[in-house]
């Protein structure tokens, strides 16, 4: 492919190479360079769409990508320090808004979503390779006194992203690995995901692991329930085998998962943390119930709606960095993040907005079930885990860019032209089958009676003139002839050659 091909996809993956980029020491995950290349590539896709109009968004989509603006912004002018709430403002605008729109508007075609796709596994590897190599030098973050929590690039203040990257790489590789039409496609993506749950392991973020889980047993289901049952079985088989049978396992991460079924018997201290903040969250949306506190409100009313359970902060350290206290600016929940700085109508036009791209989306993969591109079950399940997972995170880190370009690419399979997302096929010039090769403009056809026996019928390829058949510009006898062809071009477009 030429290079030209590939151009106007650089922007976009920039973003995501970028992310690779260790972010600056005390950034809060808006000063990356990964953000300022999303910077750039808004600017790109607007000078460019002013310019030609090159793909304005359907109405369709212009609704449901504009309609989070309604919310954000009357909560902004809503709130008791509407300057304070500006920064809030466009980092929500960058995420749900206009990077998302900016995808939409830069992919053609499948083509450029397969690259862009294969640009997040790749970035998922090398992110999850470091992680593992954390893990096992002793050099990650710290996790229950010890250096080994993957973290890759993103170092311990962000220990979520790192997670969220090879979730994303998980949950891709399986999307391609159940719609690609190619068995080496297939098979890459099934290798790739296959080493991509090592570093989710040892990330030991729960969220993560749920989400991941719920995902891809929802695509398999999507896929078909025969092959969502064997796979199961497989997996389920499989991990009794290793975790049961070899041992396979550190006790840290048998104790993690364990924890998971503990969280409202016997909540560690993060968990409750998190249900404190919770708590505080519906409190601020109960005082201010149409449009919350405010946006960047959250650390500022907290510690008027949370119990004393609440502690001061968690404790990071390890990956090149020393002891931290780290202040809880969010309730980590999406959902309820909105719900308190913004209120019932910023929860009823962002996360709405979030349910009618779902909703366009699996409407789009059930019309196309059966016959459709791999971008179906990638776009679904890529919006499916980070909806999940919301329930668990919520924005914030180096990241959460890499979010907004994941809502792209589900904008992007719910509302393109058919013909973008169908994959590739051979067309004839006049219509109908491809066309026979150069050499064979004569197919057998049907036997013709003539007098003195039966002979083989000879039928003219498509495209071929009544009365070239033979060199004396005469059909032959028994000669099946089809209709004129307008010119030359059809004859010769037709594999047929010139008499």
């Amino acid at each position: 492919m030429p290079v030209r091909r590939w151009a106007p996809l650089a922007p976009l993956l920039a973003v995501v190479v970028l992310l690779a980029v260790p972010p600056p020491p005390g950034a809060t995950g808006t000063g990356t360079p990964a953000d300022a290349a999303s910077a750039v590539l808004v600017a790109f896709c607007a000078v460019r769409a002013v310019r030609d109009r090159a793909r304005p968004l359907t109405p369709t989509a212009a609704a449901v990508l504009g309609l989070p603006v309604l919310g954000i912004c009357a909560a902004a002018v809503a709130s008791h320090d509407p300057a304070a709430s500006l920064p809030g403002v466009a980092r929500y605008l960058q995420v749900f808004v206009l990077v998302p729109a900016a995808v939409v508007l830069l992919v053609r075609d499948r083509r450029d979503f397969a690259v862009v796709t294969w640009a997040v596994i790749g970035l998922a590897l090398a992110q999850g390779g470091l992680g593992v190599v954390q893990y096992l030098t002793g050099t990650g973050a710290s996790y229950m006194g010890e250096d080994v929590r993957a973290v890759g690039t993103f170092g311990p203040t962000d220990v979520m992203g790192m997670a969220t990257v090879v979730s994303y790489g998980i949950v891709a590789a399986a999307g391609i690995a159940l719609g690609a039409p190619g068995r080496r496609a297939r098979a890459a993506a099934l290798l790739c995901g296959g080493l991509l749950t090592v570093p989710l392991v040892v990330s030991f973020s729960r969220g993560a692991w749920i989400a991941t889980v719920a995902t891809c047993a929802l695509l398999l289901v999507l896929s078909g329930l025969r092959r969502a049952a064997r796979v199961g079985l497989a997996a389920g088989a499989l991990g009794v085998v290793l975790v049961a049978g070899l041992g396979v396992g550190s006790q840290m991460v048998q104790e993690r998962v364990a924890s998971i079924s503990r969280v409202t018997a016997a909540p560690d201290r993060s968990v409750t943390d998190r249900y404190t903040m919770w708590a505080a969250a519906a409190g601020m949306w109960r005082a201010e119930p149409l449009t919350g506190v405010g946006l960047k409100g959250f650390p500022q009313y907290r510690d008027g709606h949370a119990s004393l359970a609440l502690s001061s902060g968690s404790d990071t350290a390890g990956a090149g960095q020393g002891f931290q206290r780290q202040p809880l600016l969010s309730p980590h929940n999406m959902y309820l993040l909105v719900l308190g700085e913004q209120g019932l109508l910023g929860l009823l036009t962002v996360a709405g907005g979030w349910l009618a791209l779902l909703a366009c989306a699996l409407r789009r993969l059930w019309d196309t079930r059966g016959n459709g591109p791999e971008c179906g079950p990638v776009a679904v399940g890529l919006l499916v885990w980070q909806l999940v997972d919301f329930a668990y995170a919520d924005i914030g880190g180096p990241a959460t860019v890499l979010t907004a370009l994941v809502l792209g690419l589900a904008a992007w399979w719910s509302f393109a032209p058919a013909a973008t997302t169908a994959p590739a096929r051979t067309v004839h010039p006049q219509g109908g089958p491809p066309p026979a090769p150069a050499g064979d403009s004569a197919a057998p056809g049907p036997a013709t009676r003539r007098s003195g026996g039966t002979v083989p019928a000879t039928a003219t390829a498509p495209g071929a003139v009544a009365g070239r058949g033979t060199a004396q510009g005469t059909a032959a006898p028994g000669t099946a002839t089809a209709p004129a062809a307008p010119s030359g071009a059809g004859i010769r477009a037709a594999g047929v050659p010139r008499g």
